[in-house]
């Protein structure tokens, strides 16, 4: 059995054990495998995102977190490749490193074979991605619309204006291959449109927004929608 399809089966296991768990001598006899082997392969799907409880001790053992993983996942080749394809032509969209982390997990629950044949066919799909917006201005801004917090940003205009800003993030809107941020302004008093790639520096503060919603923004226009599954 190959590592990949043994990590597959050792998930299983895991899984079907419960609230009970499995010890790692038991899990070694079952794959005919060493106890060292085992830990390094519970490491391994640890080190991947599955969540794993441990209890030492006489009727200890290892299990996965309840509610905490994804079952087996049913998707074609092309039905996975398509969200590896959709989060690597996005790399500058809000929470796109959270996506990119939730496809990984969903790739690693599916069959080995389906998996084989996703990584043969992602081969054949190339994307040229623009450099990215600064990394950390994304994750600050991310979680100040996660958390409903107040945004302080030093932002620069198109005109080359320099201003420190304090923002209420309402939503995101990507539109024409950029982001923008889009919130009320507490410098102007009003809502305000933000370029993300024009943030230079963004800052978390503590104080919770005021309750501006989506209904002062409008609607989206003909061409856009929200991205609320149907």
């Amino acid at each position: 059995m190959k590592r990949s399809e043994r990590l597959h089966a050792l998930s299983e296991a895991l899984r079907r054990g419960g609230k009970r768990g499995r010890s790692a001598e038991g899990l070694a006899r079952e794959f005919g495998v060493s106890v060292r082997t085992i830990k390094r392969d519970l490491a391994a799907l640890e080190a991947s995102g599955v969540p794993l409880w441990s209890r030492p001790g006489p009727g200890g053992g290892y299990g996965i977190v309840e509610g905490g993983s994804l079952p087996p996942v049913a998707l074609s080749p092309a039905q996975a490749l398509a969200l590896l394809a959709a989060v690597k032509a996005a790399p500058d969209a809000p929470y796109s490193d959270l996506a990119t982390a939730a496809v990984r997990k969903i790739v690693d629950v599916l069959d080995p074979r389906t998996r084989e044949k996703v990584s043969e066919l992602a081969q054949r799909v190339w994307v040229d991605s623009p450099p990215s917006t600064s990394r950390s201005v994304r994750s600050t801004c991310e979680q100040a619309m996660t958390d409903q917090r107040v945004l302080r940003i030093d932002f620069v205009s198109a005109a080359g204006e320099h201003t420190r800003r304090d923002v209420e993030p309402i939503l995101f809107a990507g539109t024409r291959g950029s982001w923008y941020l889009i919130g009320w302004c507490r410098l102007r008093g009003a809502v305000r449109w933000f370029s993300l790639d024009r943030i230079r520096k963004a800052t978390l503060t503590r104080h919770p927004c005021s309750g501006h919603t989506v209904d002062e923004i409008g609607t989206p226009p003909d061409t856009a929608a929200s991205v609320a599954l149907d």
